[in-house]
């Protein structure tokens, strides 16, 4: 694996790759979400690249050695999708398959849904893709649905705010270690979190102060996070949550639109994205119809690729085989 700078159109992009030594390799991009780097594909990227593929993870725009612009709206899903456009072209190639997870997931089905002649295939991981729905702002109905169940605030509410990131940023070593605690299939279901919490309690405060790192992570690998949002800080990724509005504003094209490239989906049974994302999961074959798998990884958390790094590689190689070069 190497890691390298490539200037696109919009951006420079750091990424991590395998596979670039093989002629005609397919090409593969590898999508992270929050609050990740392209290391966290790292063992994706060795085994792809081991099996013939040209396997990339960008450093996502905002995150580590990728360009960081300001605002909130030079993170909408147009940008997003427009900057995988932009990389794929970068690396010679005009097909690929993408995969996402977290926040890289809905990116990837957008990816599919906007330019299917760029990516023949998609896959997501522990997000399912979440059709424009809305007769409003999200954010607006996700404040309505949460104060009508007693539910609280919803973790994506609280990073609207202008200062949510001063927060996190007061000791990065300790929001790192609660988040991947929080969100973790080893950590016990009484201490795992919702992704929602009491109102006016803070989102750090409702995650252990004894948080340990989970078992797959090593200190060498989490320091690498650490060092990242110690120089970089969380506001440019928390850009990608105060762009949903945005992002609803802007997609009222797609309206109803379905997928219609080959499609996996994998999800760890006790991923508590599934407290909020349960129902767009149950109903993800109306909008994917060429969904070729739909996985539950059992006893599995959020963080998939990295807790189950073998049973998710053997998934993703299972799609990619299945794949026709001329989709």
């Amino acid at each position: 694996m190497r890691t390298r700078l490539i200037k696109t159109d919009g951006l420079v992009q750091q990424v991590l790759e395998d596979g670039f030594e093989t002629d005609n390799a397919p090409l593969v991009l590898l999508i992270h979400g929050f609050p990740e780097l392209g290391v966290s594909w790292r063992a994706q990227v060795q085994a792809l690249g081991e099996a013939g593929y040209h396997a990339v993870a960008p450093d996502m725009r905002g995150y580590g050695g990728t360009d960081k612009p300001g605002g909130s709206a030079a993170y909408s899903i147009l940008n997003l999708v427009g900057d995988m456009v932009d990389l794929v072209r970068a690396l010679g190639e005009t097909r690929c398959v993408v995969i996402g997870h977290d926040w890289g997931a809905p990116v990837a089905w957008h990816c599919a849904l906007l330019r299917p002649d760029v990516f023949r295939g998609v896959a997501g991981l522990s997000v399912p893709f979440q059709p424009r729905r809305f007769k409003g702002p999200p954010t607006t109905a996700m404040a309505a649905i949460t104060k009508r169940a007693g539910l609280g605030d919803l973790y994506i509410l609280r990073f609207q705010a202008p200062d949510a990131h001063r927060a996190l940023e007061a000791d990065t070593a300790t929001t790192l270690r609660k988040l991947f605690y929080a969100y973790d299939g080893a950590t016990p279901a009484d201490r795992r979190s919702t992704g929602f919490m009491p109102e006016g309690a803070a989102l750090l405060d409702t995650i252990p102060d004894d948080a340990t790192l989970p078992p797959w992570m090593s200190q060498d690998h989490f320091q690498a996070y650490v060092q990242a949002f110690s120089a970089d800080g969380f506001d440019a990724p928390l850009n990608w949550y105060r762009a949903l509005d945005l992002n609803w504003s802007l997609t009222a094209f797609l309206q109803d639109r379905k997928i219609d490239r080959p499609a996996l989906f994998v999800v760890g049974q006790d991923d508590p994205v599934r407290h909020y994302a349960g129902a767009a999961e149950a109903e993800l074959t109306t909008w994917v119809p060429n969904l070729t798998r739909s996985v539950v990884l059992q006893g599995a958390g959020h963080w998939i690729q990295q807790e189950r790094a073998d049973e998710v590689n053997a998934l993703l190689l299972e799609f990619l085989v299945g794949l026709p070069l001329g989709v």
